[in-house]
């Protein structure tokens, strides 16, 4: 959350910094919603941040931001994206509105969007989870956010002796919660899923007229 809220860690001040030891929202002053994209082949993260919900609308929206401005311009060539996903949150694996938001994604960027969600418990050993997320979380320790601008820069700064950089923007749209499935999609859509474990492994590909 944003404000004069207690964030966990130390740092270097020249006065003493006096916040409120509770995050409760009545004390904030907004949000901040972190999506993080992680290229294994570059060594470089993306995370955008929102201002509103953690939905499976904001983590497609995240993808499309990352493959326009970036994606398609390091990969020219490519006719597939390949994403590794955990199995819960706003990209679960077994919530048909991701599927329909993944969908509607693939056809907007006319490619296959291939994903491999990890099962239950196995999330840490996505790459993104060690080579990524702790190096960010370290870089904001001690941090007080006291607006989505710290946030940004401190997201941006974040880097490793092994070449990790950190590409990081802000979303501001609002997405809603509580989104139901469309009653055909399930029945229209060209989602394939894989013969070995179909509930993990999919490939949403565009539709085509």
């Amino acid at each position: 959350m944003i404000g004069n809220l207690y964030c966990e860690g130390k740092l270097y001040t020249q006065d003493v910094i006096k916040v409120k030891d509770h995050d409760f929202v009545s004390y904030s002053d907004g949000k901040v919603v972190p999506h993080g994209i992680y290229d294994i082949n570059l060594n470089r993260g993306y995370m955008t941040l929102g201002v509103s919900s953690d939905t499976s609308e904001f983590a497609c929206e995240s993808i499309h931001k990352w493959w326009v401005d970036y994606g398609k311009t390091e990969y020219p060539n490519s006719n597939e994206i390949l994403i590794l996903c955990d199995g819960g949150g706003s990209n679960s694996s077994r919530h048909y509105i991701f599927k329909e938001d993944l969908q509607k994604l693939s056809n907007k960027l006319n490619i296959e969007i291939r994903i491999a969600h990890y099962p239950p418990y196995t999330s840490k050993y996505n790459p993104i989870e060690h080579r990524l997320f702790p190096h960010i979380t370290k870089a904001c320790q001690g941090i007080i956010f006291k607006n989505i601008d710290i946030v940004n820069n401190l997201m941006k700064s974040t880097t490793t002796i092994k070449g990790l950089t950190v590409i990081s923007s802000i979303l501001n749209k609002s997405f809603e919660i509580g989104r139901k499935v469309a009653d055909d999609f399930k029945e229209n859509m060209t989602i394939q899923f894989d013969d070995f474990l179909p509930d993990w492994n999919y490939v949403a590909v565009p539709y085509v007229n």
